[in-house]
């Protein structure tokens, strides 16, 4: 699947032609240059960070009503008052201790999407519940051996899923360490989208918007709207990016400049990719180094959302529009500070395994007529395998220690981007999203598609589940469990 680039040439079209974003609270013209890009946004900030390893007290996490999205103030749900939630940081080898305390109306429980870790009770267990009111403690052992890169947390109980993330329950979870990239500055940069137009609030989503996959009205940078970003001439950033929409499929890129791609869902790339944008998928992270540019002036941070098939206001066809979405701005200005360039390699890519068997999975989606499953009330049922989710099913069960090739066969007319827990996916052919061979948590399937992944099943044993993160449809049956049994290989 093709990118669609966002280029100066068609940006300066838009702009000549009078295009504008829309955005709850006002509009602002598409940039026409690195010189007077009219972005009216607040000054840029990170989340607050928890640093979250051995030795330090456990970290509370309460999910509760009232957080600020996009300047309006208890608009959003938050941890620990703010959307997103603190940046947590660990270590390989050390011991992430969470307090989950429930201040919401509804169920709710803490997924860390992305991280190599058992289901275990007291660990990344998508069944497990906690009350309205309640509290639960979670003890996750990071592995020795895990990847340095960005990863991030959200709630993960069936039904409410897409709710909770779109109110604004999220937060970035970096495992530290990896190579030095050359890098003066870091920064995190978590992208969702949430309605905050008043006719829009607090209505929720129709059958349509939920058989679609939702899509809010503003589109945030860190909760705020269009953010400004100060940065000085050449000196090198790493920008942690981490889309933390329910079903938006971006294309992100910073206006008059190259993006270096070194990572993607926590991995770092054999080589330093040169690109004009990174697609990234619902629960998709890529870190980048930014060099600004030598020429002074305000440069717009963009993305595009992509098409993603079947009926209704899809991608690109929403309340945001079509075109290119401001997402913040950087102000280049001061003397120019060279920072070395990262290394020319990265990482030595593991040798893949070979598989003992290969295993089709059917996603049923955007169709009629499964025999089983949850439907939109419009004829339409989202499954795996002809099933709508149950959760004391066993659907897919493993033996420890297997390695086998998965064929996601995509029969439908939506594009689905599939994630499984604990254990890697490792695409075997190229495409948009990163190199074939480089190990990734969330994997595109698109409309009418097939794509092959190998899948180790190492380094950890429990009960999870593979779904696809268009949180709608997970919520709506596409998830099935799987189950990985036997000694820890």
């Amino acid at each position: 699947m093709e990118a669609t680039t966002i280029t100066r040439r068609g940006l300066l079209r838009s702009a000549a032609a009078g295009a504008v974003v829309a955005v709850a609270g006002g509009c602002g013209l598409l940039p026409t240059g690195g010189r007077s890009a009219p972005v009216p946004g607040v000054a840029f900030a990170d989340p607050p960070q928890r640093l979250a390893g051995a030795g330090r007290p456990v970290v509370d996490l309460t999910a509760a009503p009232g957080a600020e999205l996009g300047g309006v103030p208890g608009a959003g749900l938050g941890y620990e008052g703010t959307s997103p939630g603190p940046t947590l940081r660990v270590r390989p080898g050390e011991e992430l201790a969470l307090r989950l305390h429930n201040r919401l109306d509804v169920p709710t429980n803490l997924h860390t999407h992305g991280l190599r870790v058992p289901p275990a009770p007291d660990g990344d267990d998508p069944f497990r519940t906690v009350e309205p009111g309640g509290s639960a403690d979670y003890r996750i052992r990071i592995p020795a051996d895990h990847p340095a890169g960005t990863f991030w947390y959200h709630p993960h109980h069936h039904g409410t899923v897409a709710d909770q993330v779109f109110g604004g329950l999220v937060g970035a979870l970096v495992v530290e360490g990896g190579p030095d990239l050359g890098t003066a500055a870091e920064h995190v940069l978590v992208i969702t989208d949430s309605d905050l137009a008043p006719a829009r609030r607090g209505g929720g989503p129709g059958p349509m918007e939920r058989m679609a996959g939702r899509e809010g009205d503003t589109v945030l940078l860190n909760g705020r709207l269009q953010p400004v970003l100060g940065v000085v001439p050449e000196r090198s950033e790493r920008w942690r990016l981490l889309n933390a929409t329910c079903s938006r499929v971006l294309d992100v890129g910073l206006e008059g400049h190259r993006l270096l791609h070194v990572a993607t869902d926590g991995v770092f790339l054999p080589r330093p990719a040169s690109r004009d944008r990174v697609r990234l998928a619902p629960g998709n992270r890529a870190d980048v180094v930014v060099r600004p540019s030598r020429t002074p002036g305000r440069y717009a941070l963009l993305a595009e959302s992509l098409d993603r098939g079947g009926p209704g206001a899809m991608a690109g066809t929403g309340p945001t529009g079509g075109g290119p979405v401001v997402l913040g701005a950087v102000d280049v200005g001061g003397r120019a500070r060279p920072t070395p360039e990262p290394p020319a390699v990265l990482a030595v890519p593991a040798a893949l395994p070979r598989p003992g068997r290969t295993r089709t999975i059917t996603l049923d989606g955007g169709g009629a007529g499964m025999g089983t499953g949850m439907g939109t009330g419009m004829g339409m049922r989202f499954g795996i395998d002809g099933r709508a989710f149950a959760p004391d099913r066993d659907d897919i069960v493993i033996r420890a220690g297997t390695v086998e090739d998965w064929v996601f066969d995509n029969p439908g007319p939506m594009l689905h981007p599939v994630h499984l827990h604990t254990w890697p996916l490792v695409p075997l052919d190229d495409d948009a999203y990163g190199s074939a061979g480089t190990a990734r948590d969330v994997v595109v399937v698109p409309a009418g598609g097939r794509v092959r992944v190998r899948v180790a099943f190492t380094g950890a044993t429990g009960r999870t589940v593979l779904h696809c993160h268009v949180l709608d449809h997970e919520d709506l049956g596409m998830m099935a469990t799987v189950v990985v049994d036997g000694p820890v290989p």
